[in-house]
């Protein structure tokens, strides 16, 4: 298949998956319950890091999350008191248990203290460049993240880095929510300061297997240069945009069409 071929179709794909259906049964359907961006942040981040297993299940541990946060994540976070946090104690899926959610709060309010959002997060040591290294941003973040005293050193696995040759799947996944922006609604794009063409493309078993399929993928291992190259090759179908292509690639995959 030409790239002129495989842009086509793969633009056809984007616009079959990226419209308001997907919402429904994707954990995207999480942060799109809220209007405050420190809700979609929080929230968005959260079933991000939880996204791993079936969709259903993901979406149920983060509507049950948002109901021990008594509905309201920012407000929880900026205001419980010691005695709130019980509310929490018990919540867990899969690896991730209550100890690393303590966590995960407690990084929040110290974050949300000094930010008024979590993209500030993702700058820290980029203040002076012209264009956001995302590799160097998910790097200095997991840095940042527990850079308070005394975390849990098990909660380390749950937050991913390239220095670490992870593909960063749910973080770039992330990133995409926060970062794109178009007029289908899906994404959020309330991040100003990075760029959608920054954007490394998520690389979960979907994607990586139709991108394998269409040539897109030659690495033998799923890693972090593993998700540069499949998004380098996506750059060549649209320079700006190329994330948008995990729509089509997912999409695909999960739906079982290739």
């Amino acid at each position: 298949m030409s790239n002129i071929d495989l842009k086509e179709f793969l633009d056809n794909k984007v616009k079959q998956y990226n419209c308001a259906d997907f919402i429904e049964k994707d954990p995207i359907r999480i942060p799109h319950r809220f209007t405050h961006p420190a809700d979609v942040e929080i929230m968005g981040f959260m079933a991000s890091i939880l996204a791993w297993g079936q969709r259903k299940t993901i979406i149920n541990k983060c509507t049950e999350l948002i109901t021990r946060m008594d509905g309201t994540p920012f407000d929880f976070i900026k205001n419980h008191q010691n005695k709130d946090l019980k509310q929490l104690l018990g919540f867990k899926h899969r690896t991730f248990n209550d100890t690393d959610l303590l966590y995960f709060v407690a990084f929040f309010r110290y974050h949300y203290e000094r930010f008024s959002s979590l993209e500030d997060a993702f700058l820290i040591g980029q203040e002076q460049r012209e264009m956001v290294d995302v590799e160097m941003a998910l790097n200095n973040f997991k840095a940042y993240f527990f850079s308070l005293p005394d975390f849990p050193w098990r909660t380390r696995k749950h937050v991913s880095s390239p220095v670490q040759r992870s593909s960063c799947k749910r973080l770039n996944m992330f990133f995409r929510w926060m970062v794109r922006r178009d007029n289908t609604g899906v994404d959020f794009g309330i991040w100003q300061r990075i760029n959608p063409s920054q954007l490394i493309c998520p690389c979960d078993v979907h994607v990586e297997r139709v991108a394998r399929k269409l040539g897109l993928i030659t690495s033998e291992r799923v890693n972090w240069q593993t998700a540069v190259e499949l998004t380098e090759n996506l750059k060549k179908l649209d320079p700006d945009d190329p994330v948008k292509y995990d729509f089509a690639l997912f999409g695909l995959g999960v739906e079982g069409e290739m």
